[in-house]
């Protein structure tokens, strides 16, 4: 499965959000620290849940990273997050 597809995965089954896109955005940074061929290096995800409702914005990015793991956090080079309700 690619990490793309499994942070899409994680992020549903943890928070059910009524928005969520994944963009992996590794070409963009070719050459740059932490690209590798093939990709899946970079990426970008916004994501709408309940369930950050009254969440301050470091306690969401804890909790989206605590979805993902650390298995899958540990092999993403960069992880840019735009979360809300």
């Amino acid at each position: 499965m690619h990490i793309r597809d499994q942070i899409e995965a994680n992020l549903q089954a943890a928070f059910n959000p009524a928005q969520l896109q994944v963009v992996d955005d590794s070409e963009s940074h070719r050459g740059h620290a932490g690209w590798r061929e093939g990709g899946q290096t970079h990426f970008n995800v916004m994501i709408r849940a309940e369930a950050f409702r009254d969440q301050s914005r470091i306690a969401r990015h804890r909790a989206v990273h605590a979805a993902l793991g650390p298995d899958l956090v540990g092999r993403i080079h960069a992880l840019s997050l735009d979360i809300g309700v």
